[in-house]
């Protein structure tokens, strides 16, 4: 640990700013990680079949209260349907849509930074790199001959890592990206599935009439 402070210290501005960029990717991972395991990760298929009893039980009430116990997509667009149970065919459709549309945002937000800060950290490690050279040549320059040697190898040492630092923060940027664009996908793909069932289900109980408080 004492090495690494070091080297950032040593690495100077840029080093710094590629911590302030691997802090900010760490932060949207674990936030979204926290949201699609626990927000997400709602059991589609259980819910629905508890809803399906309640309902043909005609106890929608008690279906909205299960429904507001948390404030998940899943269950967002499952009360949205079921306060307008007695409301008909079209409203129970529209404010379906409406949850849909208004919840499958936040499933994916943020996540696309990720792809930005790995951009961000490559081209600050770049330019760390070009200005560590530009000022270790420079520095080169006015030593004696004894000495250039070894402030050239330590300049060029300190600018490539900066090269490395930004790599590495882009590369894990990049596959973090990769694997919670996959879950919102899988996060996405079932709440679409679940409202359509949802929808489906709530309509046909409007046309029986079979849906009362």
């Amino acid at each position: 640990m004492e090495g690494l402070s070091q080297f950032i210290k040593t690495g100077g501005f840029f080093m710094y700013l590629n911590v302030v960029v691997l802090v900010t990717v760490m932060a949207v991972v674990v936030e979204r990680f926290i949201f699609l395991l626990f927000k997400g990760q709602i059991n589609a298929k259980g819910l629905l079949e508890q809803l399906r009893k309640l309902i043909q039980a005609n106890n929608v009430d008690r279906a909205i209260r299960l429904c507001g116990s948390t404030n998940a997509p899943l269950l967002r667009v499952a009360k949205a349907g079921l306060v307008q149970v007695h409301r008909g065919e079209e409203a129970i459709a529209t404010s379906v849509e409406e949850a849909l549309v208004e919840t499958t945002p936040e499933v994916k937000k943020r996540i696309p930074s990720l792809w930005s800060l790995a951009n961000i950290a490559t081209l600050v490690g770049l330019l760390g790199t070009v200005l560590g050279l530009i000022k270790s040549f420079g520095a080169v320059s006015s030593q004696d001959p004894a000495q250039q040697k070894a402030m050239l190898a330590e300049g060029i040492s300190h600018a490539l890592h900066h090269t490395a630092m930004g790599l590495s923060i882009a590369v894990t940027a990049i596959i973090f990206h990769l694997i919670l664009t996959g879950m919102s996908r899988k996060v996405v793909s079932d709440l679409e599935l679940f409202s359509m069932k949802l929808e489906n289900f709530l309509v046909v109980q409007a046309r029986s009439g079979g849906a009362k408080k």
